[in-house]
């Protein structure tokens, strides 16, 4: 299977794989100075981009999707700590606590028995002062619903102002009766028209029975989110009240406010200065061109506000209206969403989580210690219950699926979740839909790199199979077990590591030797042909990385035990005709041997802004990653791990306005690290602000880093997260996932 990502822009150095948080989502601030660009740019230039919501509630909403109702699958419920974690089958877990939400999942094994143990040990729980309890009280799914609900919003609210062009203060803005042509066609464009006397659905705070917040509103569903429009035109109008409080009193309060600006772009513009609020945080100011039939865009965030997307096109002007409709929903969303992450709403939210938790914890501690003859410790969960008890047991749980069914049967009807695959936009064609590059491979992928528009595959019994069609070409025969292979065509070089234990080596070949002898149908190579090919001093190598981002130099790192060996090769013009031979050995030059205290897991190189005595090492062993500076081998700690066991997944190195960053991955946490600036041979490494980490839903086996995304890739699924931020934008079910190969600016290859 072939997963294609979209192309992105050139300047974001996607290729290098750079990226820069002061270009992605293109959001001004609105306390500091604007960034903002006074070129004139033809409209109509823009092509549709990737516009998708961050973190969706669908995949999100764990409790309510893979917990609530379910009859085939029954929900067990433990307290301990004052936390509550329930398990579904050992597929799915939830941890709620007052500092948020773990959600992670686990392969299912029907032959193997996860112990409670192991499984909070996933969730790094596997140390708590009083061992978890099961609740058998049926109604705690309704408390558990709402500490979900709690986590993020699943119906928007949006403001939506009329601002006349000349307009400088709220209170002239606030007073408009009515709106222009112009406007109107905007608010068509947003939603539709519904009358709010006896409106069921979603009213964000609007008067349903007696018409007291205006008569009618503008309302839409977006990929299984209601979306109520607090339009200024519409809410009461008082001639009175100069300042309008009842329509401040909705507009005021919503967090992300549309400002519908009239007038071309010369003229005097919107400041966020001009409305007096301290709840809204995000403003989207829109523009209408009636000669070019296009909308300008821009938006104003407050500083506190993380980064969210999709990024503003350059020129951020729309000639497609839908696309244009697509695009400001999704930010609105997201931008909504991201600024329930901000300090004053996450320590709101906080606070009510750990009020919540502490009531459900005290109303519950009085059944705990009831019934203790009856009370079944946590660990007797997972097994079935004895035939004597198997009536009542079965009894218990049809009572916990009637009182989740008709929960989430109430909750649909009241428009608080997704009802239907058809308004999620699951049907959309998404930028990473795979397709078929070959039907049927009989034999096991070890690992692999793309060759062009073919794909080099090596096998555990076939030997190095290049794929382009039929038939299948063997470059490698069966007696050389390629173990890592790196393909650089700019260079003409294939680097393997191969065979396994004291006889691993490093192999170095050139393409176009290769692809001479498959061109004259030459017998394939050997071990025994590839001994030319050998780096000796690399004997006994069980792991190797090679530097992304290439300079003067490529540079290797091989992992003997606890040796690292430092390889270059120096770039000439035109490779080939280096040494007069076949073999590109000669060109390679060991620098120096650097001795650690354990072997390394992952490894990765880190580029220095200058490459003179600055570039570094980033190694993954034991309970830490550590820098390894290539010139002194002096190490820095960069990250502890604190788990008893840690699954090391890959480092990777990543570059932000060219100052080094590293995405350390282990167990089921990715973390981001910006390790800068260098101080002459010392990296300095402490905490900033641009750090962050996240939990990935299932543990990784494989991580590709795409700009804008993160790609994890477990053993069925693929989770797609931005590299930003690491907000969850798609997870695709994949059964029998492998990655074979990725080549992270076009295209990945995975084996089903």
């Amino acid at each position: 299977m072939k997963h294609t990502p979209p192309p992105t822009p050139k300047d974001l150095g996607c290729r290098r794989g750079d990226f820069s948080r002061k270009h992605y989502g293109s959001v001004e601030l609105v306390s500091h100075a604007s960034r903002t660009c006074n070129l004139d740019y033809a409209p109509g230039t823009w092509r549709r981009t990737d516009v998708h919501l961050e973190n969706p509630e669908y995949h999100t909403r764990w409790f309510f999707k893979y917990f609530l109702g379910k009859g085939h699958i029954l929900a067990k419920v433990a307290t301990f700590r004052k936390s509550f974690v329930t398990l579904l089958h050992v597929f799915f877990l939830l941890l709620l606590s007052a500092q948020g939400t773990l959600k992670i999942s686990l392969p299912y094994s029907p032959t193997k028995t996860l112990s409670v143990k192991s499984i909070l040990s996933a969730m790094n729980m596997d140390r708590f002062e009083r061992g978890p309890r099961e609740i058998l009280n049926p109604d705690i799914q309704k408390d558990l619903l709402v500490l979900e609900e709690q986590e993020g919003s699943v119906n928007f609210k949006f403001g939506v102002l009329f601002a006349k062009d000349g307009q400088l203060t709220d209170d002239e803005m606030f007073s408009n009766e009515m709106g222009s042509e112009s406007f109107d066609k905007f608010l068509k464009l947003l939603g539709d028209s519904i009358t709010l006397q006896g409106w069921a659905g979603y009213r964000g705070g609007l008067d349903t029975k007696n018409d007291t917040t205006g008569i009618k509103s503008i309302y839409t569903v977006y990929q299984g989110h209601e979306l109520m429009f607090h339009v200024s035109t519409m809410l009461p109008y008082s001639k009175e009240n100069k300042q309008q409080v009842e329509r401040k009193r909705h507009i005021g309060n919503d967090i992300v406010t549309i400002v519908f600006q009239e007038g071309d772009d010369a003229s005097s513009s919107f400041k966020p200065s001009m409305i007096r609020s301290h709840f809204t945080h995000i403003f989207a100011l829109v523009r209408y061109n009636c000669q070019t039939d296009s909308y300008r865009l821009k938006f104003f965030s407050e500083e506190s506000v993380p980064l969210f997307g999709p990024p503003l096109p350059s020129p951020p002007v729309f000639t497609d209206h839908h696309e244009f409709r697509d695009f400001l929903l999704v930010k609105l969303i997201n931008g909504e969403k991201a600024t329930l992450e901000t300090p004053t709403f996450a320590q709101k939210r906080q606070r009510t989580l750990d009020m919540l938790i502490r009531s459900l914890y005290q109303d519950l501690m009085p059944d705990l210690h009831k019934n203790m003859l009856n009370r079944r410790s946590f660990s007797d969960v997972l097994p079935e219950s004895p035939k004597s008890a198997r009536k009542k047991e079965e009894a218990r749980q049809a009572e916990f699926v009637r009182i989740g069914q008709a929960l989430k049967l109430k909750t649909i009807v009241r428009g608080d979740a997704p009802t239907s695959l058809v308004t999620t936009g699951l049907c959309r064609k998404e930028p990473w839909e795979s397709q078929s590059f070959c039907s049927t491979f009989p034999h096991e992928v070890v690992c692999a790199d793309s060759w062009g528009q073919s794909l080099l595959v090596a096998t555990d019994a076939a030997g190095v199979l290049l794929l382009d069609g039929e038939p299948r070409l063997i470059v490698f025969d069966k007696t050389l077990l390629v173990k890592q292979m790196h393909i650089l065509e700019p260079q003409d070089l294939l680097i393997t590591r191969a065979d396994k234990g004291k006889d691993a080596r490093l192999y170095v070949f050139r393409l176009s030797t290769l692809k001479r002898g498959l061109e004259e149908q030459q017998q394939a190579r050997g071990k025994c042909d590839s001994r030319e090919n050998k780096l000796e001093k690399t004997k006994g190598c069980h792991l190797y990385s090679i530097n992304t981002h290439h300079g003067s130099e490529l540079r290797i790192v091989a992992a003997i035990r606890n040796k690292l060996l430092l390889i270059t090769r120096k770039r000439f013009e035109g490779f080939s005709a280096v040494g007069g031979t076949d073999s590109p050995v000669e060109e390679f030059q060991y620098i120096r041997e650097i001795c650690l205290c354990d072997p390394p897991a992952v490894m990765a190189l880190v580029d220095g802004p200058t490459g003179e005595n600055d570039n570094m090492i980033c190694v993954g062993y034991k309970h830490q990653f550590d820098l390894i500076n290539e010139s002194t081998g002096d190490a820095y700690r960069l990250h502890h791990v604190d788990a008893n066991r840690v699954n090391f997944v890959a480092a990777m190195d990543v570059y932000e306005d060219g100052e080094a960053g590293l995405l350390l991955c282990y167990n089921y946490i990715c973390s981001y690290k910006k390790v800068c600036p260098f101080n002459g041979s010392t990296p300095m490494i402490q905490s900033n602000t641009s750090d962050f980490h996240f939990s990935w839903n299932q543990m990784p086996n494989a991580i590709v880093c795409a700009f804008p995304y993160i790609l994890a890739f477990t053993t069925d699924s693929i989770e797609i997260r931005l590299v930003v931020n690491g907000n969850l934008v798609y997870t695709a079910v994949v059964p029998e996932l492998q990655l074979a190969a990725s080549r992270v600016s076009t295209k990945c290859f995975a084996r089903t």
